[in-house]
Formats: C-alpha cells, sequence, structure tokens
C-alpha cells in the first residue's frame, strides 16, 4: 500500500511538474550584468503586490510552458515591483524609492525607476534591447496567446 502511494504521488508530482513552467527570474543588475558578458534582450516585468492583473499574468501566463521556455531561451528575465524598495543602476544612474514604507500595505511609494520608464499601468512589459536600450512597453494583462507575437524576438 505504501509503494502505491508513493507511485500515485510521483506521478501526480511530474505532471504538474511538467505543465508548470518557471521563468527564470534576476534583478535588473544582474540581468545588464549578464547582458555584457553574453548579449541577449531583457524582458522585464513591471508589477506591484496589490495589482490583480499582474498575479494573473504570474499564474495565466508566465506559468505557460510555451511562454516560460521562449522567455527563458531568448531573454535575461526580469521581475520589477514598481513600488518596492531596490536599488537599480541604469546606464551609470542609481534609481531608488526614497518614500517607501515597508510597514505600509497595498499601495506605496513609487520606485523612481518606474518614474523612468514612464509606467502607464500595471502590470508593464518592457523589453530591452541586446545595448540595453528600453523599447516600447506591453501594457496590460495578456493571455500566452496575446503575449507570444509580441514578444518573439
Amino acid at each position: 500500500m505504501k509503494k502505491l502511494l508513493l507511485v500515485l504521488f510521483l506521478a501526480v508530482g511530474s505532471i504538474a511538474a511538467v505543465q508548470a513552467q518557471e521563468v527564470k527570474w534576476l534583478t535588473l543588475d544582474q540581468a545588464l550584468a549578464a547582458q555584457k558578458k553574453k548579449p541577449k534582450p531583457i524582458f522585464m516585468d513591471v508589477y506591484t503586490d496589490w495589482c490583480g492583473p499582474c498575479k494573473m499574468l504570474d499564474k495565466n501566463t508566465f506559468q505557460s510552458k510555451e511562454v516560460a521556455e521562449y522567455i527563458n531561451a531568448n531573454y535575461y528575465a526580469v521581475k520589477f515591483n514598481a513600488e518596492g524598495d531596490s536599488e537599480v543602476t541604469y546606464k551609470g544612474k542609481k534609481y531608488t524609492n526614497p518614500k517607501y514604507d515597508a510597514a505600509r500595505k497595498g499601495r506605496n511609494a513609487v520606485h523612481d525607476f518606474t518614474m523612468f520608464l514612464k509606467v502607464q499601468g500595471y502590470p508593464s512589459m518592457y523589453i530591452f534591447d541586446s545595448k540595453g536600450e528600453v523599447k516600447s512597453p506591453i501594457v496590460g494583462y495578456h493571455t500566452p496567446e496575446q503575449l507570444m507575437p509580441l514578444i518573439k524576438v
């Protein structure tokens, strides 16, 4: 009986692992450093913790096998919290969020890099070319079928 349960558990686990894929997320600083060693475009997901469509993008689109495999193979993937407290260095300039409040629930102060990108809404996805130049944003929730044609390089 124990062996049967173990086999059943492993079978269910392997099916779930095949269906759910993971995008290999980096920080922007990590991606820019990797880009200097091996030029490749950057795909950046700009999100907030309170954003419902951002959570749907994570759950539905970025978990898609086709999307995750394509992003991992063709981009350095970056996840950036538009209201977080990270420090970002882009083109020699440091960007921070000086008004960030760790005790605050829900919306927080907007990060300076979010302002630099001129984010129009959440989620927003940006592609940086292989030289680190920012291209036009992809704004809003997109299904895997909607996103794939927009990110094909």
